[in-house]
């Protein structure tokens, strides 16, 4: 007589055909790994191309050294922001260089290396070296923004 098996053993067989088999894919995938590799060290540098040559390549005819580069206006380093005179007296004015925040200078007062301001009047003030300086710079205010 044949004997049918029982819902336990059955349910035995087929828990221990779990443990095998996921026994089984976790020893293929700890046996058939090469060593982690970091994704940046697969890459290659990046390729550096030469302009001129490849120009040179496409037929450009080279042109002649360029000039050296044209230095803005010493006028485009400073702002004038505000000012402050009575007649008579001395003044100072509130001047932003290269971008910086405003910084108050009283007449005769260093703005930058040997650049004074020699003189403020209603609406502009004047920087030089010296009250004779031939090259002087006026800054002027700007106009005020209307509000609408």
């Amino acid at each position: 007589m044949l004997k049918t098996p029982s819902l336990a053993s059955l349910t035995a067989g087929l828990l221990w055909l779990v443990v095998a088999l996921l026994s089984g894919y976790w020893m293929l995938q700890l046996w058939g790994r090469e060593p982690l590799v970091p994704v940046g060290a697969l890459g290659s540098p990046p390729i550096q191309s030469d302009a001129t040559g490849v120009a040179r390549v496409l037929g450009a005819v080279p042109e002649a050294q360029a000039a050296a580069p044209v230095a803005p206006p010493l006028s485009s380093r400073f702002k004038l922001l505000g000012l402050a005179s009575q007649p008579g007296q001395s003044g100072a004015a509130l001047i932003a260089i290269d971008g910086q925040p405003p910084r108050p200078v009283v007449v005769g007062g260093v703005v930058d290396g040997e650049l004074r301001l020699l003189s403020v009047g209603p609406k502009v003030a004047r920087l030089g070296t010296t009250a004779e300086d031939p090259a002087a710079l006026e800054l002027n205010l700007p106009e005020p923004v209307e509000s609408r």
